[in-house]
């Protein structure tokens, strides 16, 4: 049998980035609805966004809980390293989470005097989902770490890369919301989201050719992951699939059938989940990039085997409890139904 030592860091990370993945689908519809904000002046129509969500956004958030309290508990060398590098733009994320959440209760009750809580609402959903992106940016130019510390300064984010990769998160939710609303809506509201759904598609291509260029180009070891022999000819299948995923798509998005209402949803998961996918293949086995690895990082054996029992507990009840209420609350919302 294989040293404990060597399993239970694994275990862990496929925990987390099962937790991340998670999260980035389930809340990255919730966050693109409020991207969309702004393009949708009718109030209506914004009820309606708002009500496609009302069941599941709270939930949603659940999985971020999850894997950041896991960092902390199964890697706590990479919570102390990671944290001071990214604290500006993980406590901007999380401040836009609070005014997004305060202001997705606070709008119903204040109509019709509820202007401020749009605007909350708005605002917090870029600003998190900016952030979020710019702190994938920082993670993968790598971390300054000098003798298991930090050695950088607290603006070190701040870089065209990060900031790009900020703007590419942003479209991508954009996405994934408006390919929601043509699931869970009808009549107007789904045109109107299916008319958007094709240039945010195309501008998350894009998005995707610069950011495969950039990495690469900048970044000798992942350079070296994707066009080194034979990683090129087994890596092969990923881009190609991504290829595949959007212009499937493409084609639900294009489709005048009814029944074809979900796989444009179905599908830009699937796009989100092999970039998801593609950054993880280009990282293993370094938690922080570029040079500590899950088992230079991991806490010690018996906390992170008493903290797995508990997980492995928990998580077929936060699952149950989110299968349940997606099924539940199946189907489209009909025009003039709310859930607030």
């Amino acid at each position: 049998m294989e040293d404990i030592t060597y399993w239970l860091p694994l275990v862990w990370a496929a925990l987390l980035a099962t937790a991340v993945a998670l999260y980035i689908v389930l809340d990255g519809f919730d966050l693109g609805l409020g991207i969309l904000f702004p393009l949708a002046p009718e109030e209506t129509r914004r009820d309606t966004m708002m009500n496609t969500v009302a069941p599941f956004w709270d939930g949603n958030e659940t999985w971020l809980i999850l894997g950041g309290g896991g960092l902390f508990v199964a890697f706590p060398k990479a919570y102390s390293i990671i944290m001071p590098a990214i604290y500006i733009p993980m406590i901007v994320m999380l401040l836009a989470l609070v005014f997004r959440g305060v202001a997705f209760e606070f709008r119903w009750v204040s109509k019709p005097r509820h202007g401020v809580w749009d605007l909350a609402f708005l605002g917090g959903s870029i600003v998190a989902s900016f952030s979020q992106g710019v702190i994938l940016g920082a993670l993968l130019q790598g971390i300054a770490v000098e003798n298991g510390a930090y050695a950088g300064g607290s603006f070190d984010w701040l870089t065209p890369f990060a900031l790009f990769c900020g703007l590419c998160v942003v479209i991508g939710y954009a996405l994934l919301g408006a390919t929601w609303l043509i699931m869970k809506t009808e009549g107007d509201t789904a045109e109107w989201a299916r008319k958007l759904a094709t240039p945010l598609l195309f501008a998350m291509l894009a998005c995707l050719v610069v950011v495969s260029l950039w990495t690469p180009l900048t970044l000798p070891r992942i350079a070296e992951r994707w066009f080194s022999w034979p990683n090129l000819f087994w890596l092969s299948p990923i881009p190609l699939l991504t290829a595949f995923a959007a212009f499937r798509c493409w084609v639900g998005l294009e489709s005048l059938n009814k029944r074809s209402d979900i796989t444009p949803f179905i599908w830009s998961i699937v796009l989100f989940m092999l970039c998801y996918v593609g950054l993880m293949i280009s990282n293993v086995p370094y938690l922080i990039p570029p040079t500590l690895t899950v088992w230079d990082l991991a806490g010690h054996p018996s906390a992170q085997l008493f903290s797995l029992v508990g997980a492995l507990i928990m998580l077929p009840v936060i699952l149950g409890y989110t299968v349940f209420v997606y099924w539940t609350f199946r189907g489209k919302l009909k025009p003039g139904e709310g859930y607030h």
